[in-house]
């Protein structure tokens, strides 16, 4: 084997060293990027609570289908005005827009649950710790 990796050196600098460098995001504590336990541990937190919801609504019957629109409720509406979810609240994470502004807004948080409901453009992540959804709407989800 010949080159820059027989002889140890690395040419290829342009690498990030950590999640979200290329971002101007630092490399660990409040600000840097969630890893993806704490946010499927958030996800998980608000199937459960749409479910709690959903079941509130229609007990005894099983909840059905309305845990999905609770799901997409306790989803979109606190994403838009406060950039975090309940679990996201819980596990201390949250949704920052990448162009600085204040608010993700309801565009941005309706396409990050529709496309975070497919499962797969949510499960597809980039060196960044970005999914499909965070990428297509400009956003990143941060440690707090």
């Amino acid at each position: 084997m010949d080159g820059a990796q027989a002889s140890g050196n690395n040419d290829n600098d342009d690498r990030p060293r950590w999640r979200g460098e290329r971002l101007g995001i630092p490399r660990s504590g409040s600000g840097s990027v969630a890893g993806p336990g704490r946010r499927l541990a958030a996800f998980l937190v608000d199937i459960a609570l749409a479910s709690l919801v959903s079941w509130a609504f229609t007990a005894p019957a099983p909840p059905g289908n309305w845990s999905v629109l609770a799901w997409f409720v306790i989803t979109v509406l606190p994403v838009t005005l406060f950039g975090a979810t309940p679990g996201m609240v819980l596990l201390r994470i949250w949704v920052a827009r990448l162009d600085g502004g204040a608010m993700v807004g309801p565009w941005r948080a309706v396409v990050r649950a529709a496309l975070t409901f497919l499962l797969i453009p949510a499960a597809i992540w980039n060196f960044d710790g970005r999914a499909w959804h965070d990428r297509l709407t400009g956003t990143v989800v941060l440690n707090r």
